[in-house]
């Protein structure tokens, strides 16, 4: 057995020397990051892109920040022709390196993981790298920026729910990272909801603030709470609705409506509901 290895790893060993193996060559779908150069010896085994999306970045130990945006992977392989593979710790080092010699600062390091942030021409620009012992390596890239709201609830779908089940969910308002601070895309869905009430000059109605799991539940309980507020001082402020017509309350991760353990149930998580009084 031993000497069958030995012959089939000289007979490699030949072929590498006399170039016959072959370089693998990248997915053709697929090309590098215009932030980094690829590192030597090298292939692109697959990526992926997404108009918006979001990923929990580790900023500290036990801390993440989830930014949305435009994202991007990419992962690279080991050509196995290489003679040498660079370590983990080379290919961390590198691309360290490389996002501080343009400004970028790296928030978090371990072994096999780093995080980046980069601040160039007015844009935000996250990124994930994560390495194997293989020498395997990938990076998950957001670039900050609101989603572009494409489907807005009327009121008259908030009345039809009201009256239905005496609550309605509102999508399209949203707010800053961690933030009661509401975004300017949610101006069309606040709006929607005043236009109910003034349809309706007898309804009275909860504004509910709801969060994802992500976070302590005494944090999410403020944050959704103080978000709820924000939409009913928006209501008041910006359109002419009546406070007592309307009671703010945050109820966190508590009356989720879907899994919190994908992003896509986190996102339906994270919502403003009209509860009828």
């Amino acid at each position: 057995m031993r000497k069958s290895l030995m012959v089939f790893l000289g007979v490699v060993f030949v072929l590498l020397s006399l170039g016959v193996i072959a370089q693998q060559k990248d997915d053709p779908k697929c090309k590098d990051e215009p932030m980094f150069t690829r590192l030597p010896g090298f292939w692109i085994y697959n990526c992926d892109h997404k108009q918006f999306d979001a990923f929990d970045f580790i900023v500290g130990k036990g801390k993440v920040e989830r930014v949305e945006g435009k994202l991007s992977k990419i992962t690279y392989y080991p050509q196995a022709s290489a003679k040498e593979r660079a370590s983990d710790l080379q290919i961390q080092r590198n691309f360290e390196n490389a996002v501080q010699k343009i400004g970028g600062t790296v928030v978090w390091s371990e072994k096999g993981k780093s995080t980046f942030k980069v601040v160039k021409d007015g844009k935000e620009i996250w990124v994930n790298l994560w390495i194997e012992f293989t020498s395997k390596h990938g990076m998950t890239i957001v670039q900050r920026e609101a989603m572009k709201q494409e489907v807005v609830a009327t009121a008259e779908v908030f009345q039809n729910d009201i009256r239905s089940t005496g609550h309605a969910a509102v999508y399209g308002i949203t707010f800053d990272t961690d933030s009661a601070a509401i975004r300017p895309e949610s101006a069309q869905a606040i709006g929607e909801i005043a236009k109910l009430l003034k349809a309706d000059p007898g309804l009275k109605i909860f504004v509910v603030g709801h969060t994802d799991g992500t976070g302590s539940v005494d944090h999410n309980l403020k944050l959704s709470q103080d978000r709820a507020q924000s939409v009913m001082q928006a209501l008041t402020r910006d359109h002419g609705i009546a406070a007592a017509r309307l009671r703010s309350y945050g109820c966190g991760q508590y009356a989720p409506v879907a899994s919190n353990d994908t992003e896509e149930g986190r996102a339906k998580n994270r919502r403003v509901e009209l509860v009828k009084q």
